[in-house]
């Protein structure tokens, strides 16, 4: 068979991403070849994926964690298009996994055929490889503006025919109320596809939402195949920072007497703040985003995460009050971390013609390097060494160390030195690196030795693939519990519900 879904949101964040993930799992524990798609994703977590001739190419990390779901090793083709932002008005276009061009406002329609070409042959591609594809779109199907030439959202629903699922968060409000008004803006060709509503985050007693569910569907036509709890274990791997909450997680007591408290500077254009969930998974270990000064006084570990637009973000540092309060905690002798253009910022200079086109910027001056940014990205998955401990991780970036021969962090295999370590300040290009459990924790035993916390007691037991399995079982568990099913597998099998009424006014 060929068959597929869409899974649609009436916003962002809606749920679009962690049920395609579960219903991945749940065909996948059926036997079913199941993959992922997302014709284009707009985030700036991604992960390096390496093809058979060893070329390294991105994705969004939404879409390898829909992998794991599957149980299959992350493909270019899940992700044909990604759009990295790094200002209001441009992104980074990369296009099956390789960075091709920037795209704004004013260039995108010229851009829009080569692309849309692109993701339809990828779909097309994997109808071919698998029994099912699982596609998620992108923001809303009803961004009207953006109607003409969509390859996303309801222009790919046409093209393959796909049954639409709408999914939308009851915890923000106004849940039937978007539904109604996604569907009624639609055209009545678009509106033909659409077959299906779904809840996210529900809290509460569901025998008084049931009338809610009748009278959307006397409203609409449309059943609501299920009503998804909210789950506080369904928070890793989150496409971008919208989705996440001021603490990481929900951790677990410590082992010992202390807590580690972790400030993760949330930078206007943060890039895989995935990386900080690793830390977050670690029972006594507290991680909070914040962009508050006075949060950053209060913190044992202090981390700069990456950035898609490090010059930027630095100057924002600056006149947040950030980066006073970064430099007084590396005085008091406290750890501090920057992973990627956190670590380019924590260097004594930047020198950038090709991401901001600033030239030569200070940095924070607290580590011995200065960064050069190349025109070509580094795109590579990395193993080596670091305290000690095998790393495993991946590299995603246009800057790299061009002076300065600090302590590394880490070594790759072959022995070349990587990252930078200054007293209580760490630096390094990988992300990734934490996932590593031996070497996650012989960081954390440092940074609670540094920061004072002797009470505090790193887990031994903690298994970071094991809590991402757990956390996609979770996922099938909840697709499997409180959906239906059957009738979500008769529309992966026949397609969209035939004779679905019109809801007025339409779109043009």
């Amino acid at each position: 068979m060929t068959g597929g879904l869409l899974i649609a949101g009436t916003t962002s964040d809606a749920g679009k991403s962690v049920l395609t993930a579960g219903i991945c799992r749940w065909l996948h524990r059926q036997g079913v070849r199941v993959a992922p798609y997302k014709a284009q994703n707009m985030s700036n977590n991604s992960v390096v994926v390496v093809t058979a001739d060893g070329r390294g190419g991105e994705i969004g990390r939404a879409q390898a964690m829909q992998a794991a779901a599957c149980g299959i090793a992350p493909d270019l083709r899940f992700n044909p298009v990604l759009l990295k932002p790094g200002s209001d008005r441009s992104s980074q276009v990369v296009l099956l996994g390789e960075a091709v061009d920037t795209v704004t406002a004013g260039n995108y329609r010229t851009l829009r055929p080569r692309l849309a070409e692109t993701a339809h042959s990828a779909l097309a591609d994997l109808r071919t490889d698998y029994d099912v594809v699982i596609c998620e779109g992108a923001g809303s199907p009803t961004e009207i503006n953006l109607r003409d030439g969509d390859f996303v959202n309801m222009g790919l629903a046409r093209r393959f025919g796909l049954p639409t699922v709408v999914v939308g968060d009851i915890d923000r409000g106004g849940v039937f109320a978007a539904f109604f008004g996604t569907l009624a803006l639609l055209s009545r060709a678009d509106q033909e596809l659409v077959s299906a509503f779904v809840i996210n985050k529900f809290r509460g007693d569901l025998g008084i939402l049931r009338p809610g569910l009748d009278m959307i569907t006397a409203a609409t036509g449309r059943p609501v195949h299920g009503v998804l709890p909210f789950d506080l274990d369904v928070w890793l791997d989150a496409e971008d920072s919208l989705a996440y909450g001021r603490v990481l997680g929900r951790p677990g007591p410590p082992r010992g007497t202390a807590w580690l408290r972790v400030a993760v500077i949330r930078v206007p254009r943060i890039s895989n703040a995935t990386d900080a969930e690793a830390l977050a998974a670690e029972p006594g270990v507290r991680v909070q985003l914040t962009i508050e000064p006075a949060e950053i006084a209060d913190a044992d570990l202090v981390v700069i995460p990456g950035s898609k637009a490090t010059v930027s973000d630095l100057a924002w540092l600056r006149e947040t009050g950030l980066a006073d309060a970064i430099a007084t905690h590396a005085a008091a002798g406290k750890p501090l971390l920057g992973i990627c253009g956190g670590f380019q910022m924590l260097g004594e200079r930047i020198h950038d013609e090709v991401e901001s086109a600033r030239g030569t910027v200070p940095g924070l001056g607290l580590l011995p390097v200065e960064v050069t940014f190349a025109a070509r990205k580094t795109l590579a998955r990395s193993s080596g060494v670091g305290l000690g401990e095998p790393v495993d991780g991946y590299e995603i970036h246009h800057g790299y160390v061009s002076a300065g021969a600090p302590e590394p962090l880490l070594r790759y295999d072959d022995g070349r030195p990587e990252g930078a370590v200054a007293g209580n300040v760490f630096g390094t290009h990988w992300h990734g690196a934490f996932e590593s459990d031996a070497f996650r924790r012989r960081f954390l035993t440092e940074a609670a030795r540094l920061a004072g916390r002797h009470g505090f007691t790193v887990a031994g037991d903690t298994r970071y693939a094991a809590v991402r399995e757990r956390a996609l079982d979770t996922l099938g568990d909840l697709v499997e519990e409180h959906l239906d099913t059957d009738a979500l597998w008769r529309l992966i099998e026949k397609g969209p519900t035939p004779g679905l009424p019109f809801l007025p006014p339409g779109a043009p």
